[in-house]
């Protein structure tokens, strides 16, 4: 590891700051991983960093593969590497636990046409999601659920948002994801013979009656409007998730969960998928 960086007012460092702005993000077409298991998540599922900040004094034992990466990384010079000292990473990091370790990364790709869904296909369609948190949400539960992928539609959030990636875990490097129109999603679900299931509360079918056995995709709406018209017309199947209290909505990333996980469920009794291995506590 050749340089070392020992000044908080470091222009590689100001740099990585600007990368906070949407703008600068787009501009530069990179971002911000932050993080021992978000980082080794990335570097897990071939990410080539642009830049990689390390704090020896903060590193933990597990951050060993990651730190054995970016070093060959670097000696190839594909990643430009640097250690920096407690105080710069302290100016560099979020979060107080971010172990040691920073990634600048490029921009994924999240075409359409690059999904591969076995059959029966497992997918989410999110339209017009929001908060970066909440997508982060969801892909950790899509990643848990164990879904071909998260088709997100008119999204109104940053895929490449640090917030996602904080949020998700890591896990928007673990599962498929696609960004595309309502439009260019729903052609591609047709051609691929899946069937949609949207979720809404003003539909009259329960979520647990609908089938999910078949090749799928779960679609829910924005935090703020809800399902489009465009999504409602164009669903094989609307269904509710039921409000008992004063509440007329639920989280968007908490509805996401629940229809998911009857997916699993049904998927499960079905055995078309292989029951897991539950360890007791």
């Amino acid at each position: 590891m050749s340089i070392a960086i020992t000044s908080p007012n470091n222009s590689r460092v100001k740099d990585v700051l600007k990368l906070s702005k949407a703008s600068e993000r787009a501009r530069r077409r990179a971002t911000v991983v932050e993080g021992l298991r978000e980082s080794l998540r990335a570097l897990a599922g071939g990410v080539e960093p642009l830049e990689a900040f390390v704090c020896p004094e903060l590193l933990v034992p597990e951050a060993r593969p990651a730190l054995a990466r970016l070093t060959d990384l670097d000696r190839r010079r594909r990643t430009w590497l640097a250690e920096v000292t407690p105080e710069v990473f302290a100016k560099l990091a979020l979060r107080e636990d971010s172990g040691g370790l920073l990634l600048v990364i490029p921009f994924l790709e999240h075409r359409l046409d690059a999904l591969r869904p076995p059959n029966p296909a497992f997918l989410t369609v999110i339209e017009g999601v929001e908060k970066p948190g909440n997508l982060g949400a969801i892909l950790r539960t899509a990643d848990a659920a164990g879904l071909h992928g998260v088709i997100v539609a008119a999204g109104a959030t940053d895929l490449h948002n640090p917030n996602v990636v904080r949020a998700s875990l890591g896990t928007l490097f673990t599962v498929p994801v696609a960004e595309a129109t309502a439009e260019e999603t729903l052609t591609w679900l047709r051609a691929h013979a899946i069937t949609i299931v949207a979720a809404t509360p003003e539909a009259d079918q329960l979520y647990t009656t609908a089938d999910y056995t078949r090749p799928v995709a779960v679609v829910l709406g924005s935090e703020a409007n809800g399902l489009s018209d465009v999504w409602r017309a164009a669903a094989d199947s609307l269904v509710a998730i039921p409000l008992l209290g004063q509440a007329d909505s639920l989280n968007l990333s908490a509805s996401t969960a629940i229809l998911l996980y009857e997916v699993v469920r049904q998927r499960l009794a079905a055995r078309i998928i292989p029951s897991p291995t539950i360890h007791p506590g």
